[in-house]
C-alpha cells in the first residue's frame, strides 16, 4: 500500500464516530478505491458492490495468502465492515455519495471465507 496517513484531527474524526476499526482499515478502503479507478477508462461513481469486490482484489495482491488475516486484524470480517467504513469516511468529508447510496450496498457481497480461502488461485501460485 503506498504511503497515505491521516492527520491527527481526521483520525479524531473517525475514532469519534465510534467504529471499531484500525486506522490502516480506513487508509486500505481509500487505497483500494484509488487501485479501482485507476483501472477504469474514466474515473466515475462506483457502487458497493463494485468496491467490495476490488477490496478483495486489492487485498489478494497487496497480503496474498495473508490477506484475510491482515483484514480481519483491522477489524475488517464481512463486505458489510466495508460499507460501515465508506460511511465513515463520508461523514468525514473525504468520500461523498451519489443519491441513493446506503450503506446496505455493501452488505453480504461475499463471504470472507470463501472469497480469500484456499481453494482460490492465487497470484504467481504454479500453474497461473
Amino acid at each position: 500500500m503506498n504511503d497515505l496517513q491521516f492527520s491527527a484531527e481526521m483520525l479524531a474524526r473517525l475514532r469519534a464516530g465510534g467504529d471499531r476499526y484500525d486506522e490502516r482499515a480506513y487508509l486500505f478502503v481509500l487505497a483500494s478505491i484509488e487501485y479501482l479507478q485507476s483501472r477504469l477508462e474514466a474515473r466515475r461513481h462506483v457502487s458497493g458492490e463494485e468496491l467490495a469486490w476490488c477490496c478483495r482484489d486489492f487485498a489478494i495482491l497487496q497480503y496474498g495468502p495473508m490477506a484475510q488475516t491482515v483484514l480481519e486484524h483491522w477489524g475488517i470480517r464481512r463486505t458489510d465492515d466495508l460499507g460501515r467504513i465508506v460511511f465513515a469516511l463520508v461523514e468525514v468529508g473525504l468520500l461523498v455519495t451519489q443519491p441513493g447510496d446506503r450503506e446496505e450496498d455493501f452488505a453480504g457481497r461475499f463471504d470472507f471465507a470463501e472469497a480469500f480461502g484456499e481453494a482460490h488461485v492465487w497470484p504467481g501460485q504454479p500453474g497461473n
